[in-house]
């Protein structure tokens, strides 16, 4: 676990033991080609077809080329449990004992099509939410002592399933005395609030309960309702949850997809979608923001954030708030879509720490002119020497997008990256600016052709990246135009969300020495391309009824040979951001995938960058930062957020318990008079304390580089 982990507590813990708060929230549907897991006797046939297809694919396509085998078995054995049962809060020690004498033989079930292991463990599963619920209930009407010094484990990679019941009662038992002592927290700071005139968000109270509320009432109702979640799982769910399992342990990229979850892929990789505009994942239970997409509804609102957790959908400006921890992630999909112009309301726990939090958003439908890129011209203050205030062209690029099918088409002036961007760098000139800074800080991919294309604006020729497939083949892909459309500095701006396409561009910037990189330590590292495999196209030519695999063919490398993957693109002058303290990156993935090195593709090299240059950029930059007041409370709160992250505990002592909820709370006031500061503006470029650092950067660049120019020719 990590984010602040007291403060995410409410929902990390309580939610995964509670399901769905609502009893009329969801129905169950009676599909007999689907049935529900617990009625299930024996598997279906199109069960068996699908995993052995799988266990197939996998083996003989997958770019690791490692053999569906007794690791792969193992790695499978433990990704399924804990897709039911991350926090340990279910299962005993003798169940995972029991299931272990098979963990070495998922590989040979799934090649024999064989789902019993599934159905065996899930219906154990189902057991023991059973007993836990019932334990729940019991401890909720005991009366505890809050004066005695116990904790809670709250980092799950340190502990183990219970030993036995009397384990598991305590561990209930703990958990419920945490539970009670969350909402007396949240009432004392309802009742603060409302003594202070605050006006309070009820639409909290939805889901987390009304403060005023008899808690253990709270609670019992959360119980029942996790209960009526559970039971209510079906075979496709099951498939899907199973099926992924072993495919993630290949790496976590690789995936099944159910048909449901396939058609709204699909949707989405369309971009037709209505809805928020952000790409989701299922992960321990909790529907996890990936990306951001450009030009997205959640793009323009700014509030959210990659990392952040979904925990509860409401409709409209007051619909009921729908818990949606442990909910299929297509459902979840369909309950946030819906019509461009309406009201959709999200319960985050955000990726930097915090509580809970609601965020409204007016969905809306993306088009291309939302993603496109944007372009300022801004001014540095007079440089050291004296000289005139510097002109720097900003360019703010959110994806490699192309309009294809205008392309495809044939259309005259089609949209693309290279198109705009180099009309944007024409302007420039045309302005004079002294510099050009690229931000593709908040750039998670897109085209390859483009981020080929757009190198080529900046090099004049040579190869941009190179691409391994599974049998060891490499291939070069060239930027082939002559000329370069911008041959003065260049600064690019990255970030730990930066990647794909992003992170090709940036390496081949960085490979050629053409521009200076700064930003987070490094980019998000994903250096893998993925193929979408219909199994039914494949094997019968019924595209969609048993759902795909998305599998890993092919891995990146820039022009100098290293990969992208895991490693990423380091920047040359590293400013701090909170951002690189969260672990989404794809080096904290399970069985990411390792980095390596391919042979060097000979290029040219600009001798814009060099060891001295860094050396004096670096120096002059971390004296701003150490004297800058902006940056100081950043690294208060970075250091703040490391330790929560590393918190392996909490107090169940009332007193030491609620003192250190409301430091926390006077730290989320703070975090959200920063937020509201941060709240994306109509301009293009944001003069903060941060931007302003990055423009100093490129006034000392330009200096060092006129220098240069003058050593030279003298």
């Amino acid at each position: 676990m990590h984010a602040s982990r007291l403060t995410r507590l409410p929902c990390l813990l309580l939610l995964l033991l509670t399901g769905w708060l609502s009893a009329t929230s969801v129905t169950l549907a009676v599909d007999p080609d689907n049935p529900l897991v617990e009625e299930m006797t024996h598997s279906r046939p199109l069960d068996r077809i699908i995993v052995k297809t799988v266990a197939q694919l996998m083996d003989r396509q997958h770019f690791s080329k490692h053999p569906l085998d007794d690791e792969i078995s193992e790695r499978a054995f433990h990704q399924f449990l804990r897709s039911l049962d991350p926090l340990k809060l279910y299962f005993l020690q003798s169940d995972i004992e029991e299931f272990a004498k098979d963990k070495r033989q998922l590989d040979d079930f799934a090649k024999a099509g064989n789902m019993d292991f599934a159905r065996k463990v899930f219906k154990r599963f189902l057991q023991r939410v059973d007993e836990r619920v019932e334990m729940a209930h019991r401890f909720i009407d005991m009366e505890h002592d809050f004066t005695v010094d116990e904790k809670l484990a709250i980092d799950r990679d340190k502990i183990d399933f219970p030993a036995n019941e009397q384990e598991a009662e305590d561990r209930m038992r703990r958990q419920i005395k945490y539970s009670l002592l969350v909402l007396e927290s949240d009432r004392i700071r309802a009742e603060k609030e409302r003594a202070s005139g605050k006006e309070r968000d009820e639409s909290l109270d939805l889901l987390n309960g009304n403060p005023f509320e008899d808690p253990r009432e709270t609670l019992h109702r959360r119980y029942r309702n996790v209960k009526r979640r559970w039971h209510q799982t079906d075979a496709d769910e099951l498939l899907e949850l199973y099926v992924s399992a072993i495919t993630t342990s290949f790496d976590p990229h690789t995936s099944y997809m159910s048909k449901d979850t396939l058609e709204n892929f699909r949707i989405m990789m369309s971009l037709n979608l209505e809805g928020i505009g952000a790409q989701l994942t299922s992960e321990d239970g909790y529907t996890k923001l990936t990306s951001i997409v450009p030009g997205g509804a959640a793009d323009k609102d700014g509030r959210l954030k990659p990392g952040d957790r979904i925990v509860a959908v409401g409709q409209g400006k007051e619909g009921e708030m729908e818990d949606v921890v442990d909910m299929k992630l297509d459902d979840v999909v369909k309950l946030i879509r819906g019509p461009a112009g309406t009201i959709v309301r999200l319960g985050v726990l955000p990726a930097g720490g915090g509580d809970m939090k609601i965020i409204d958003i007016v969905r809306a439908k993306i088009n291309l002119e939302d993603s496109a890129a944007r372009s300022e011209v801004v001014t540095v203050g007079a440089t050291e020497n004296g000289q005139t205030p510097l002109k720097v062209g900003y360019i703010d690029l959110p994806s490699f997008y192309m309009d294809m099918e205008a392309a495809r088409n044939n259309q005259e002036g089609f949209r693309s990256t290279t198109r705009d961007v180099s009309r944007i760098l024409a302007d420039f000139k045309r302005e004079g600016v002294d510099a050009v800074l690229l931000d593709l800080s908040r750039n998670g991919g897109g085209s390859l052709t483009e981020a080929i294309n757009l190198t080529g604006l900046f090099i004049d020729r040579g190869p941009v990246v190179q691409v391994k497939d599974l049998t060891g083949n490499i291939e070069v892909y060239d930027d082939e135009a002559a000329g370069v459309a911008w041959e003065g500095p260049l600064v690019v701006m990255i970030s730990k969300g930066s990647a794909s396409a992003s992170e090709i561009f940036a390496g081949a910037i960085q490979d050629y020495r053409r521009g200076l990189i700064i930003g987070d330590p490094q980019t998000h590292g994903k250096g893998t391309v993925q193929s979408l495999v219909d199994l039914g196209q494949q094997l019968f030519g019924g595209a969609g009824e048993m759902g795909a695999i998305k599998i890993t063919i092919q891995q990146f490398y820039l022009p100098d040979g290293f990969s992208t993957q895991r490693r990423g693109v380091m920047s040359d002058i590293v400013l701090p951001a909170i951002t690189a303290h969260i672990d989404n990156a794809e080096a904290d993935l399970d069985y990411a995938l390792p980095d390596d090195k391919i042979q060097r593709a000979d290029h040219v090299d600009y001798r814009m960058i060099n060891q001295a240059i860094l050396s004096r950029l670096r120096t002059a930059s971390e004296q701003r930062v150490a004297t800058s007041d902006e940056f100081a409370r950043l690294l208060q709160r970075i250091e703040l957020y490391e330790q929560q992250k590393n918190e392996e505990f909490v107090s169940l002592q009332r007193d030491e318990f609620l003192k250190r909820r409301a430091e926390l709370d006077a730290q989320q006031e703070e975090e959200e008079l920063l937020l509201n500061s941060e709240l994306p503006k109509k301009e293009v470029f944001r003069q903060d304390f941060y931007n302003r650092e990055v423009l100093n950067i490129v006034r000392d660049y330009v200096e060092a580089l006129r220098e240069l120019e003058l050593a030279r020719a003298g």
